[in-house]
């Protein structure tokens, strides 16, 4: 089974209903499938092995998804923000792709010798090619079915092969076919380089919810399009849910939104607070998943969410920060460095294994273990009813001495203070002791807070030895649009300071 046939099933189960865009001038499922055969037309026609898509977010994404599933091609959804060396070195990659690119990106891949077409156009040819015979020469299961470049913050990006069968299994396993009320509508507010984007089209569509995307976020503009659309569920990253809850002076009110998950980044537990608060009658879902795993491997969902924030009991309170259980097709196991199952409570490294799960790199191959087990490299733990609690990236330890250190229980206290919006802690080389630890603090607008005391507070939550060495304001942190932190951009930025600042006591805060 292909992801055509998920659109396929909608065409004939719902093909009158508006499934992309505003309903006055949206893709209805029946026409969504005739765009897809006359896109997979001109995929042939120009002899492509795959679709190279380099813009933003919007109705040319589906169509191109699913025109490259009935030429048996896969898409390439690229970052658009890369620099020209990178997007030249990862476009070098798909020498015979037919290219979609906006306007601003099109230069890209006219250097890389690609035929382009802006997504106007796309649509357009598209549709003049939608009444031929299909013609498919549809893509096995076993087939590619997209080609995503991981984000690459701390390295040159890797292409993640998800094939088919990857896609179809999550889609089948966590969504209920024509499930979605007539009137549902969803907003996904992440680039289309982006898993969730990819996961959001397939998921939507099968289950007959409208779908929409928002190019540019801002905390006003995302209110009032959930407002004008009536939107009942959203996808956002954490940064996003962050300000539109810390932004004065908005209208929040959404009366028609039903459903929030969020996701790609660890949530300050003071924002999902903040937001149950807010929003009482939104049920709230924590998606926890990556590009590998073809999206969500776990959920924490809205009664575990309600259960946890009016709990007095720590343990079922600190669920309220988990990723939730594992979802249907899932198997997680929490290993220590010798390959071992640790016991519940106990830190360790995440692996998972299924059918959704790719673990798979164009040009390298499969990095699944002899079990089919794929190392997500997040570390964490599984509490003893089996919740999934991650304390941050394998790669982000740090090595202090002979310690090794989670940023993420320090971020955590630091963020429980009510004037701290955002918090990153770092490893910066240090003679003595390897790495010492530096954090990087947003407050709030106006607000003054003591380093010192923001180091004491870490100190009488955690040993001393995980209180920061430095502690510095920054006006924000440097992310990527779907909320990552870059931290080789904070390391380099504080090495350079301290480089700069040689005789400054470690203590200090600075703006």
């Amino acid at each position: 089974m292909n992801i055509g046939m998920l659109l396929d099933m909608a065409a004939e189960g719902f093909g009158d209903r508006v499934v992309i865009g505003r309903t006055d001038d949206g893709l209805t499922a029946g026409r969504l499938r005739e765009l897809a055969v006359g896109g997979a037309h001109l995929a042939r026609a120009a002899d492509a092995d795959a679709i190279v898509y380099l813009a933003v977010n919007g109705p040319a994404l589906p169509v191109a998804l699913f025109a490259a599933a009935r030429a048996g091609v896969p898409l390439v959804p690229v970052n658009y923000r890369l620099g020209d060396a990178q997007l030249d070195a990862l476009l070098a990659n798909h020498p015979r792709a037919l290219g979609i690119a906006d306007p601003d990106h099109g230069e890209a891949l006219r250097r890389a010798g690609l035929p382009v077409r802006s997504p106007a156009e796309w649509l357009a040819q598209a549709a003049e090619n939608a009444g031929l015979p299909a013609g498919d020469d549809p893509a096995q299961s076993d087939s590619p079915a997209v080609l995503i470049y991981t984000s690459g913050t701390t390295s040159a990006p890797k292409g993640v092969v998800l094939r088919h069968h990857n896609l179809v299994s999550y889609v089948l396993g966590t969504v209920e076919f024509a499930g979605a009320d007539p009137d549902e509508a969803a907003l996904v507010s992440v680039p289309p380089y982006h898993i969730a984007a990819v996961s959001n089209v397939l998921t939507n569509l099968y289950a007959g919810r409208r779908a929409l995307t928002l190019e540019q976020f801002t905390p006003g503009g995302w209110l009032g399009l959930v407002r004008e659309e009536r939107i009942t569920n959203a996808m956002v990253v954490p940064t996003m849910l962050a300000r539109i809850m810390d932004t004065d002076g908005l209208d929040r009110s959404v009366p028609s939104l039903r459903a929030l998950a969020y996701g790609g980044a660890r949530m300050p537990v003071r924002v999902i607070e903040t937001a149950l608060r807010e929003w009482p009658h939104v049920d709230f879902v924590n998606a926890y998943g990556l590009t590998e795993t073809s999206s969500t491997i776990t959920v924490l969902g809205p009664q575990e969410h309600r259960t946890a924030v009016a709990s007095d009991d720590p343990v079922v309170r600190a669920r309220l920060g988990s990723a939730g259980l594992p979802v249907p097709g899932v198997e997680l196991e929490v290993r220590d460095l010798s390959g071992v199952v640790v016991a519940p409570g106990e830190n360790g490294q995440i692996w998972v294994r299924g059918e959704q799960v790719s673990g798979e790199y164009a040009g390298q191959g499969s990095v699944v273990d002899e079990r089919g087990f794929f190392h997500t490299r997040d570390q964490g733990h599984v509490d003893a009813d089996g919740y999934l609690h991650i304390e941050g990236r394998a790669d982000d330890t740090i090595i202090r001495g002979a310690e090794n250190i989670a940023p993420a229980e320090i971020e955590d206290v630091l963020l429980g203070h009510p004037d701290v919006l955002d918090a990153v802690v770092v490893g910066v080389p240090d003679e003595e002791w390897g790495q010492r630890i530096e954090a990087v603090v947003v407050l709030r607008d106006g607000v003054a807070i003591d380093a010192d005391a923001l180091r004491a507070q870490v100190r009488g939550t955690l040993r001393g030895s995980k209180t920061p060495d430095r502690i510095t304001r920054w006006r924000e942190l440097p992310r990527t649009p779907t909320g990552k932190l870059v931290r080789r951009d904070i390391v380099e930025a504080l090495t350079a300071d301290r480089r700069t600042q040689p005789g400054r006591r470690p203590t200090g805060m600075r703006t």
